[in-house]
């Protein structure tokens, strides 16, 4: 027997042990395909329970993470902690609708006359126009348009979506008032959902999969923290820039602004419509000075004060922002383009996470 030829005993072993490899790497990819799509069959059918989850996990964040605060820098335990946000949190909501919420509201009523009268107005210059006509036959008729069948333009599962959403077994403000009681306990006791949560983890993940939830956890609170400063300064900027400029219901369009921009990029665009509308029903200066002062905020705001902020937050690229509000969008509708980017951020978070490899003496803490 040469001595470069294998006995017959070992060659099988080692195409036995080839053949092991093989089926085990096969058993992996088939349980990784079949857990990804009953994940994502999951998330399709559960879609409207799942965005209510995530509301009420990020309101508990924002809760908890508040309470922390007082709870650190006051020495007061943190229940009494949570009582006193919680409290502190209802008090202004009284006091900005006893206060502004009379004036608010008649801006409201206005600003939805004034968008009225602009939308018939426009609606009429288009129709004198055969471009106009062509743009208006691609417009359905609850939108002001022509198109006829009922159809919203917006994809089916879109539509479907907000429809389920807003027409639960409980309506809008009962799904409110379960987002707000469970983010109370959640925010009270998290360590007790988290632990009951990581018993359904095998048990040699849970360590990981707990440092992944501590690190989501820390991510949308950096994420909220970060966007309620962004708000609060674009609110501000843009009410009083409409009131020097001298557009109307400059309050509740700088409200406006404040709040859309709570979903980045297509909230800005959203938050200005309005404004710049009203603005052009003043007169053709006012409604150029505004589209102006709304360039500049964004400027600011994207140039120089979110970069501020992601240096101490969470940094999105925008063209993955973007992306994940289409795909949210999608699959969620309105709540997943509204809570896209925090799930992004906490998703982001997750991954980078998981992929960066521990030191020692980090493994040590986390056990």
């Amino acid at each position: 027997m040469s001595l470069f030829t294998l006995p017959t005993d070992q060659r099988a072993a080692e195409a036995a042990e080839r053949r092991a490899v093989a089926l085990e790497r096969f058993y992996d990819l088939s349980r990784f395909v079949v857990a990804a799509a009953a994940i994502i069959l999951a998330i399709w059918l559960l879609k409207d329970v799942l965005v209510v989850v995530f509301a009420a996990t990020l309101l508990a964040v924002i809760l908890h993470g508040m309470a922390s605060l007082l709870h650190r820098h006051a020495k007061l335990p943190f229940w009494l902690s949570l009582l006193v946000v919680v409290l502190a949190l209802i008090a202004l909501l009284v006091g900005f609708v006893s206060i502004a919420g009379p004036g608010l509201g008649d801006q409201a009523v206005k600003l939805r006359q004034a968008l009225g009268s602009q939308a018939g107005g426009l609606h009429e210059r288009l129709s004198g126009t055969r471009w106009g006509r062509m743009v208006l036959e691609q417009v359905p008729v609850s939108l002001g348009g022509s198109k006829q069948g009922g159809q919203s333009g917006l994809p089916s599962g879109l539509a479907g979506s907000v429809a389920g959403f807003l027409g639960s077994a409980f309506g809008l403000f009962g799904t409110l008032a379960v987002v707000i009681i469970a983010a109370l306990y959640l925010a009270a006791s998290p360590q007790t959902y988290v632990n009951g949560a990581l018993r359904l983890v095998p048990r040699r993940q849970r360590d990981l999969a707990s440092d992944l939830a501590r690190e989501a956890g820390r991510a949308l609170w950096a994420w909220s923290a970060g966007q309620a400063l962004d708000m609060l300064v674009v609110g501000l900027l843009s009410g009083l820039g409409l009131w020097a400029i001298g557009v109307p219901l400059a309050l509740v369009l700088g409200v406006i602004a404040g709040l859309m921009n709570f979903v980045p990029y297509i909230g800005a665009i959203a938050g200005a419509v309005p404004a710049v509308i009203i603005a052009f029903s003043v007169g053709p200066t006012a409604g150029i000075e505004t589209v102006g002062l709304y360039c500049v905020i964004q400027g600011f705001e994207g140039n120089v004060m979110a970069p501020l902020i992601q240096n101490r937050a969470v940094h999105l690229p925008p063209g993955l922002t973007i992306l994940s509000q289409t795909a949210f969008g999608a699959i969620l509708g309105i709540p997943g383009l509204i809570f896209a980017t925090p799930l992004t951020a906490a998703l982001l978070a997750v991954m980078t996470k998981a992929t960066t490899p521990l030191e020692p003496e980090q493994r040590i803490e986390s056990r």
